[in-house]
Order: C-alpha cells, then sequence, then structure tokens
C-alpha cells in the first residue's frame, strides 16, 4: 500500500526514568536517589526500554504506509489535528483519555507497550498489531467504538470536555463552596467536590467513590449494593458529590444522580479563589472556578472514536 496523503500522528510520553533524568540530569544521579530510597531502579530501566522498543516498532510500521509525525503528550493542548488523521497512541490509558478529548472523529489506535504491565483496558493492541489494524483503517475497513464525553461551559465561553470524568471543586484539600442546580432542585452545598463521570470513567473514579459509600453503609449495617457501569457510548453521565457537610447554611440532599441529554446541572461558585474545573486528572490544565462564576455540565456533542 503507497504512503500517499495518509498521515499519522504518534502520540507519546516520557517514562518515570525519563522524568527522573529531567528532575536529576542525569542517569547515575537518578539512579543514586532511587536506590538510596531503597527501590529497584532496575524497574525503571526494564519500562523504559520496553517503552522505547514499542514506540521504534510503531514508528518503522507507520512510516511505510504513511507520513508520521510524532508529538509527545505535552504538546496536544497546541495540536491541530486534520480531518483525515489516524491517531496512535503508545503509553498507559490515561494517554488514550487525554488524547482523545483533542480529537473530533479521528480514529484512535491505543497500543499497550508492556501488556505485562499495564492492564490496558484502552490499549487493545500491542506493536506488532500495528500494520493488520493500520491496513485496514486505511482500506477503510476498521472497526470502532463510539466514546461519549462529558463537558463543562462556563459563561464566557470556555469549555472543558472529559473522556473519564470531570472535578469540580478546590485545588487544595479544603472544602468547595458552590450553589448546585439539577433540574427543579437547587442546593447550596459544602464538600471535596463533585465529580461527574462518563461511562469510560464509571469504571474509575466514581467506581471508588460508590465503593466507599457502600463500605460505610455496610458498616452501619445498611443493604448492600455497587455501581452499575454505564456503556462507553451510552449518553449518560453520572454524578458525585464527595463528602456533603450538612450545617445551617449548606444542605446534602443531592449527592448522586444521572445526566441525560434532558437534564439540566448547573454548579456556581461561592469560593473566592482556588476553585477548579478540570478533566481526566489534568489539574493543570484546569479552568478557573472562582466566585460568580458558574458552569453547565452536559453530554459533550462530539465524541471520541476508539479502535477495536
Amino acid at each position: 500500500m503507497e504512503r500517499g496523503m495518509n498521515k499519522v500522528i504518534l502520540v507519546i510520553r516520557r517514562t518515570r526514568l525519563q522524568d527522573l533524568i529531567r528532575k536529576y540530569n542525569t542517569v547515575q544521579q537518578a539512579r543514586f536517589y532511587i536506590e538510596h530510597m531503597g527501590a529497584d531502579f532496575s524497574d525503571y530501566i526494564r519500562e523504559d526500554e520496553a517503552y522505547e522498543r514499542a514506540v521504534s516498532a510503531v514508528t518503522r510500521t507507520a512510516e511505510r504506509y504513511a507520513r508520521l509525525q510524532r508529538i509527545d503528550r505535552d504538546f496536544l493542548p497546541n495540536m491541530i489535528f486534520g480531518r483525515q488523521d489516524i491517531v496512535i497512541a503508545v503509553g498507559q490509558d490515561g494517554l488514550v483519555a487525554n488524547i482523545l478529548k483533542y480529537l473530533d472523529g479521528q480514529p484512535l489506535i491505543g497500543v499497550n507497550p508492556e501488556p505485562d504491565r499495564w492492564d490496558g483496558v484502552l490499549l487493545p493492541f500491542e506493536a506488532g498489531d500495528t500494520e493488520r489494524v493500520l491496513t485496514k483503517i486505511l482500506k477503510g475497513n476498521g472497526s470502532f467504538r463510539e466514546i461519549t464525553m462529558a463537558q463543562a461551559r462556563t459563561r464566557d465561553g470556555q469549555t472543558m470536555l472529559a473522556v473519564n470524568d470531570l472535578f469540580i471543586g478546590q485545588k487544595t484539600h479544603v472544602s468547595a463552596r458552590y450553589d448546585l442546580t439539577w433540574n427543579d432542585r437547587w442546593e447550596s452545598q459544602s464538600s471535596s467536590g463533585i465529580i461527574v463521570s462518563t461511562g469510560l470513567g464509571s469504571s474509575g473514579w466514581h467506581r471508588s467513590v460508590i465503593t466507599q459509600a457502600a463500605g460505610i453503609a455496610g458498616s452501619f449495617g445498611g443493604p448492600c449494593f455497587g455501581s452499575r457501569g454505564l456503556a462507553w457510548d451510552e449518553r449518560t453521565l453520572t454524578f458525585v458529590v464527595r463528602e456533603p457537610f450538612p450545617s445551617r447554611r449548606t444542605q446534602a440532599g443531592i449527592v448522586y444522580g444521572r445526566l441525560t441529554e434532558q437534564d439540566a446541572f448547573r454548579v456556581r461558585s461561592q469560593m473566592p479563589e482556588n476553585g477548579v474545573v478540570f478533566s481526566d486528572g489534568m489539574e493543570q490544565d484546569a479552568v478557573e472556578f472562582n466566585a460568580g462564576t458558574e458552569i453547565t455540565v452536559e453530554i459533550a456533542p462530539k465524541r471520541g472514536v476508539l479502535v477495536l
């Protein structure tokens, strides 16, 4: 198959070893620090070598079939993707989630660089699968799955997309203060923040919060319950209010619910500073959520496309 005008964007991430070298300047200094702490430095070496082998293998294959552009995930916010681009992520599940929200229908191939190390729920392929998967997509025979995303909008036009979850609250470990409106219900609340999850994210942070609630309920003799996960393409979101605190001025009646495209969900900040909205664990890429700011949370109009 000719390379033609096909274009592949390969997104990579730094390994733990590379991050250590950035911090301590040399491999030797990084080794000294890790071993001084009593940890196994050889594991950092093995992880780095396995990752580089996977990236090299994917690079060699992609270059035979398309023009290749390789970028670090740190540059994703500034990347402009073409409508016909094919994107390959080599890393962990979190890298796939980070990439999807910057795409608009382009297919994303998740490659697991080390299956013995990473579960790879969003990484169905290994480096050796690249040729088979890429040629199928280029021939128009690929298999895909749509991913529903969440969206937070401010009144001044800022938008935050989430593949797994949105966090609304304080950037520090203090209580967040806000007014919450869910359809025809309203409360002034003080809590550790609100988590809004997609179907993809329902097995992550959302699940851990529900598990904690179930454990506490069981300790007090309450009924056992669990969290039913949503399908990745289901046009539904869930929200959980973490550790709501009832007081004379705050309520704790709205703590969990589901949002469809017919629901209205708005949050207005009462915090003079340090309020944030961020998604998928990327706090450094946050929208300020300080006093007077109101956000609307909803199902995002665009969807991610994951290659199966």
